[in-house]
């Protein structure tokens, strides 16, 4: 199989796994973070699903793997819908076409960098400067904001950790596969777990009071946006067809944002009365 072909099949399966780990973090937030086996089915699915992203990133572009993380609310439509008991219907299909849209024209314009996607210790450092100044403001600012406004702040203070996290673990991939593992940089690495744990933790607080359409939306937006400007910016990677592929670029990543907030739309979690006969169906966990 292809380089292209790895990546997209195990980006694929990465969001899958983002998306059950989501669906079970928002679990928790509406549980006041109690349950023991929604805790272990919350992180085993969230490691799963950065396995597969790390592995992921080592075959393809940070723009395309990025990309396809969007498919997280893709797949968290049909779960939510048999959560809830609710039919998808067509409007929602038409977003999920059209961020299908989008992701494909992302994917048929990227070209991989001509160089090693490598950094030095000091280049990490100043991402990592950067990302915490980001991270920082936007959760400072979520501290006064109402409660769907804070949500969507630490979603996206999220989004950006999880972003640049990508992108240094791509780092940490080609380090290891240029020269094994003494060519990797602990710096790189240690920002690489230290920035997924702070992704995952400002993603939990942003699923409380919230339910799972307008934090899930807004890290599958802001994450892939962050890493695809971090890896044009750092790794060089670029698109077919120069000006005009970067501005067709553009535009499919309008339409996969479109199709993005219109999916979170759809997912929207019902009031709790509404959503009372699906909860009673579903197990509680311990």
């Amino acid at each position: 199989m292809a380089s292209l072909g790895w990546a997209v099949t195990l980006s694929v399966l990465s969001a899958a796994s983002y998306a059950g780990a989501a669906v079970a973090q928002e679990r928790l937030a509406k549980n006041g973070q109690r349950g023991l086996a929604r805790w272990v089915v919350a992180l085993v699915l969230t490691a799963g699903g950065v396995g597969l992203h790390v592995i992921a990133l080592n075959f393809g572009t940070v723009a395309v793997v990025q990309a396809l993380g969007t498919l997280t609310l893709l797949f968290a439509l049909p779960i939510s819908a048999l959560r809830y008991r609710t039919k998808i219907s067509i409007p929602a299909w038409i977003d999920a076409g059209l961020t299908v849209a989008g992701l494909c024209l992302i994917m048929s314009l990227s070209v991989e960098s001509a160089g090693p996607s490598l950094l030095t210790s000091a280049d990490a450092r100043y991402l990592a400067l950067i990302t915490l100044i980001l991270v920082v403001g936007l959760v400072g600012a979520a501290t006064t904001a109402g409660p769907r406004t804070r949500a969507m702040l630490l979603a996206a203070a999220a989004g950006v950790a999880f972003g640049i996290s990508s992108v240094l673990s791509k780092a940490v991939m080609a380090a290891f596969t240029d020269d094994g593992l003494e060519n990797v940089s602990m710096v790189q690495a240690g920002l690489v777990v230290l920035l997924g744990i702070g992704g995952y933790v400002l993603s939990q607080l942003s699923y409380r009071g919230a339910g799972l359409a307008a934090p899930l939306a807004t890290v599958s937006v802001a994450n892939p946006i962050v890493a695809a400007i971090a890896g044009v910016v750092v790794f060089h990677e670029t698109f077919r067809f120069g000006t005009e592929g970067r501005v067709v670029v553009a535009v499919a990543a309008i339409v996969m944002t479109l199709g993005v907030i219109g999916l979170a739309r759809r997912t929207t979690v019902p009031t709790e009365t509404a959503a009372a006969p699906a909860d009673q169906a579903v197990p509680a966990a311990t």
